[in-house]
């Protein structure tokens, strides 16, 4: 094994999307998702049940095909890296057992990693080999979590600065999509009806932004406020017989949800005196989302770093790659009696 550059493989499931990636120290390998996103369409949003059902039958095939992309065995392997938590228990819970067996069949270590830490860490997987300048606040955004965080140190030090008390954002998009007869996922319905609209048309309300809010929730968020302001807009447009401006109420949203995540993350920036910003998760997709950071961040004189698009929706290589650096740094291996732990603090990176 290399100290530097252990080779590991790791799986996620958190949601719903089976990855297994496969990692050199900080060379991504192989990086292979089966989402199960088609069949959650039918409900408007992920079961848990069929979610967790999902990850059993795509577990073997995704791993197989992983292997074979990164062109390597699992005795060749270092160590075996999973999601422990935060998530859906059920889905979760697969995910574990998978990693048990293999650790135990291969006889390698297991190493329990914290999802939205796997988030941060996809960052060090970038083709041009740049490590992650630390500190750095980053801003987790997904279909499940609305994080910000302070990472001095990647798998040693990390503090949850502020989080959402409500909806996450990812959830907000697909509420709204659905009032305006858009399909699911949400996120990119909204992306694409909004790119015809004006952000400016209907200014809808900024959660946890007035003075006394700040006060008590300066880095914390809230979409359901949000949520309730566009479905009131859109029911008072179609009762006076008027045809709702999807674009414009699709743009509008958007340009709220985008204005809250960057104020409060370049207030964290600002106050903590890091002047860097690292975005992850999902929601990182949104194009007006990456647009407007990059205009902000270079205004306040905060350097931006976004992982590789296909790194920000969840994925095993990023959990890999924070697998490889505890085994790096020489970090115990975790017991196999470890439980998946759908409310996983962010402050434990490793179970």
């Amino acid at each position: 094994m290399s100290a530097t550059e252990p080779l590991v493989l790791g799986i996620e499931t958190s949601c719903d999307e089976t990855g297994v990636g496969i990692v050199r120290g900080t060379t991504l390998l192989a990086n292979v998702i089966a989402s199960s996103m088609d069949e959650h369409a039918r409900y408007g949003g992920v079961v848990p049940e069929v979610a967790a059902r999902a990850h059993l039958e795509a577990m073997t095939p995704t791993l197989q095909q992983a292997l074979e992309q990164a062109g390597v065995t699992l005795d060749e392997l270092d160590a075996v890296a999973v999601t422990a938590g935060p998530g859906l228990a059920g889905a979760l819970m697969v995910g574990v057992g998978a990693a048990k067996a293999l650790a135990v069949a291969a006889g390698k270590p297991l190493y329990g990693v914290n999802h939205l830490v796997g988030h941060v860490g996809a960052d060090v997987l970038r083709p041009d080999g740049s490590e992650i300048d630390l500190p750095t606040v980053a801003l987790l955004v997904s279909g499940g979590h609305t994080s910000l965080l302070l990472v001095r140190d990647l798998v040693g030090d990390v503090e949850l600065l502020g989080e959402t008390i409500d909806d996450a954002a990812g959830e907000a998009f697909d509420k709204v999509a659905r009032l305006l007869g858009l399909p699911y996922p949400g996120g990119p319905q909204i992306d694409r009806a909004a790119a015809d609209g004006d952000p400016t048309a209907i200014r809808f309300p900024r959660g946890l932004t007035l003075p006394k809010d700040m006060a008590a929730h300066r880095y914390d968020f809230s979409f359901s406020g949000l949520k309730t302001a566009v479905a009131r807009w859109v029911e008072r447009c179609r009762n006076e017989g008027r045809e709702v401006p999807v674009a414009d109420v699709a743009a509008s949203f958007r340009e709220a949800v985008v204005d809250v995540l960057l104020t409060k993350a370049l207030n964290a920036c600002r106050d903590t005196g890091v002047d860097r910003l690292l975005l992850g998760g999902g929601v990182v997709a949104n194009a007006r989302l990456r647009q407007v950071a990059e205009e902000r961040c270079a205004a306040a004189g905060v350097a931006l770093r976004i992982p590789p698009f296909d790194l920000c929706t969840d994925n095993g290589a990023m959990i890999a790659a924070v697998g490889a650096r505890l085994v790096a740094e020489g970090h115990a291996p975790s017991d196999l009696g470890i439980a998946a732990d759908s409310t996983l603090p962010v402050t434990t990176v490793q179970v």
